[in-house]
């Protein structure tokens, strides 16, 4: 059985969704999973998982969110070689820079010498019915990526 770890940043509470609803698409295909928030967590407890995913939202116009900044800094400095890793998120389509946060951490894990392991996922805002089935399909290519 393998382990995912999720880390989360959330300030209104629609990114610890998003991570939720991938938890728990994961737990449905066997997997075991822990969903941390960042600030509790550091870079280096991805080495203990198969897969490694960020949940993050972009604040304004298209910053990192401060509380997962050190998080976000660590991680170009751990070796995840062999496994895998997905980025999911929240932004606002008002800005110029929509979840730009999603792209920034999908080229820091790509430092970590991990495999893409599915499309990330972009919310505007809330998760709705599409977005749902965006992040249960996401959660599904992770886990058969894994084999």
């Amino acid at each position: 059985m393998a382990l995912a770890k999720i880390v989360y940043a959330s300030m209104t509470g629609n990114t610890e969704e998003i991570a939720d609803i991938v938890a728990e698409k994961l737990e449905e295909l066997g997997h075991t999973v822990d969903v941390d928030e960042c600030t509790t967590v550091d870079a280096a407890d991805f080495e203990d998982a198969d897969m490694a995913i960020v949940a993050t939202y972009t604040y304004g116009d298209g910053d990192l969110p401060d509380e997962i900044v050190d998080f976000y800094e660590d991680l170009a400095d751990v070796d995840l070689s062999g496994k895998i890793f997905g980025v999911v998120g929240s932004g606002d389509t008002f800005y110029d820079y929509f979840c730009k946060s999603v792209d920034e951490f999908e080229d820091q894990f790509a430092l970590t010498g991990a495999t893409k392991g599915a499309n990330s996922v972009k919310v505007d805002l809330a998760a709705e019915d599409e977005d749902i089935e965006n992040l249960e399909a996401f959660a599904q290519e992770m886990s058969a990526k894994l084999g």
